[in-house]
């Protein structure tokens, strides 16, 4: 039923092409600035960024002065923070990856979100948007629309833990037959992108507009109750 709910997304946003990013090292560091802040905020600090370095070679963004690394990520908040959490993740790719964040991405999926989280300052949605989108790994990214979307519709509980609520989509994507028939590393890539849209755009934190959802027959008070997470 998953891809019930997947096709009314689909069709109320179109196919959405998304994480935005020219190369995986963009698309990584945007992973890692998009923490606790709008992705709004992440494109001026990486338009920024772009106008000072270029982006897919981590070296010299790592050579940039500090001050001015702070000063192009002060956009996305907590830019002191953030810069060095960058800087942690741009010295693995140059210090055991061969400046190389494709080299780094390689390997067993298992194996490399193991990589990644040993990294300070990236957790378990972090490193599956990497290994996602700019690694091609086909993983089930969990962020806060997914819990709040699930837990308001009573398909998960609020406080369902990252990696279990993570497993019951992914069953729940393996049993629905009609899931089939898309690529699973582009349903994966969409169906976290149309969950995000449905997050910031009808299921916000204060007045929802339940009414306008795509999702709305999924709603307790649209008829029987149906959970997209079961077959």
């Amino acid at each position: 039923m998953i891809g019930k709910a997947y096709q009314l997304m689909l069709e109320n946003h179109g196919f959405l092409n998304w994480w935005p990013g020219d190369g995986p090292l963009e698309i990584s560091i945007g992973a890692i600035l998009t923490q606790n802040t709008a992705w709004s905020n992440v494109e001026k600090a990486l338009a920024n960024l772009r106008r000072i370095a270029h982006l897919e070679d981590a070296r010299a963004i790592s050579l940039l002065p500090i001050e001015e690394l702070q000063q192009a990520l002060r956009p996305s908040g907590y830019y002191r923070l953030k810069s060095q959490r960058v800087l942690d993740f741009l010295s693995i790719i140059i210090s055991r990856f061969d400046n190389s964040v494709i080299h780094m991405l390689k390997g067993e999926t298992p194996e490399v979100r193991d990589r990644l989280l040993q990294i300070r300052g990236i957790g378990p949605e972090t490193a599956d948007s990497i290994l996602l989108y700019a690694g091609s790994h086909p993983v089930m990214v969990v962020d806060a629309y997914t819990r709040r979307i699930f837990s308001r519709h009573g398909w998960c509980h609020s406080d369902e833990a990252y990696h279990a609520l993570q497993e019951i989509c992914l069953n729940a994507i393996s049993a629905d037959p009609s899931v089939r028939k898309h690529p699973r590393l582009r349903f994966l890539e969409d169906l976290h992108a149309q969950i995000v849209m449905v997050g910031k755009n009808y299921c916000r934190p204060r007045k929802p507009d339940c009414e306008n959802c795509p999702l709305r027959c999924f709603l307790p008070d649209s008829g029987p109750i149906l959970n997209p997470l079961n077959p």
